[in-house]
């Protein structure tokens, strides 16, 4: 829509000056050059913003993410760049994903709280994947358990298997057959995975990213709608700007933390006819999401 407004101005900008053209000759056209070139740079960057940010604003595939508890999958990976990678790719399609470096890391977070799936390496220092795996399988015999691993003989895929894993991806992996182990691996596990959140008069659909408030839809960029779903997916838990930066903005991005303020601000103007829930902010750390019971 900006780029059709910012066109049609031009088209009003410019005709008067080709009339002029017409019937004045060339020498209008060298004093008219330097407008004519600023207006023609001008919109040319206003086409490129408008389109950067669409594609921002678009991801494609469809979120699995569901209920006040989103699927957990903890991803214990050495290689960081590999980790990153892994948990904004799970991120972005609706999976609470959480990255750890090492096998002590990866029990240490799960002494805190419990996970849907483990994708994990098996070449880690300390103790490795296959150890790992063992360790994991005598306390939980039923979480799902994918190797990721550069390994590709058949005596550690056996080994592995013998364990009690669940799958096993040679890497270089392709993430969207990745996506599709996950899937496959959750389904068997019979971990279901509601489409839709539901805090009083709000609705919120994760498939079709859409949000209800009476059954009167509140219009949402992707980037907002997943703040909020994060948010009210985990009410009362506090998310630090960077937690949200790193996860919606990505690792590399050059936007400042205060960034996130911007997007908190909107969401709370769009949503002030909600009475299920507010976000609220937790100074010197970031912000959270409280319920109210009864609309209240």
């Amino acid at each position: 829509t900006s780029f059709y407004t910012v066109a049609v101005s031009g088209i009003v900008w410019v005709m008067p000056l080709l009339i002029r053209i017409m019937f004045d000759g060339l020498g209008y056209v060298v004093m008219c050059g330097t407008p004519l070139f600023l207006f023609g740079s001008l919109t040319f960057y206003s086409y490129f913003c408008v389109s950067m940010f669409e594609n921002q604003n678009t991801i494609e595939g469809k979120s699995r993410s569901g209920g006040y508890e989103m699927v957990k999958i903890l991803v214990v990976e050495d290689d960081v760049r590999l980790n990153r990678l892994v948990c904004r790719l799970l991120s972005d399609y609706g999976y609470q994903s959480i990255g750890c470096g090492s096998a002590a890391e990866a029990f240490e977070a799960m002494e805190h709280e419990p996970f849907d799936m483990i994708i994990t390496d098996v070449m880690m220092p300390g103790m490795d994947g296959f150890e790992f795996a063992d360790a994991v399988r005598q306390q939980d015999r039923e979480v799902p358990i994918l190797f990721m691993t550069a390994l590709d003989d058949m005596a550690s895929k056996r080994k592995g298997f013998r364990i009690g894993i669940d799958d096993y991806m040679v890497k270089p992996i392709e993430l969207d057959e990745l996506l599709l182990r996950v899937e496959a691996l959750l389904r068997r596990a019979g971990i279901a995975s509601s489409k839709r959140l539901c805090v009083g008069n709000l609705v919120m659909d994760s498939e079709e990213r859409t949000a209800y408030v009476d059954e009167e839809e509140v219009p949402l960029t992707v980037r907002e709608f997943d703040i909020l779903y994060k948010l009210l997916s985990y009410p009362k838990k506090t998310f630090t700007r960077a937690q949200l930066m790193d996860e919606f903005w990505g690792y590399e991005t050059e936007s400042d933390s205060r960034t996130v303020d911007v997007y908190i601000t909107r969401l709370r103007n769009k949503f002030k006819a909600c009475t299920a829930f507010e976000i609220v902010t937790v100074h010197g750390l970031g912000y959270k999401a409280v319920l109210h019971e009864n609309g209240k």
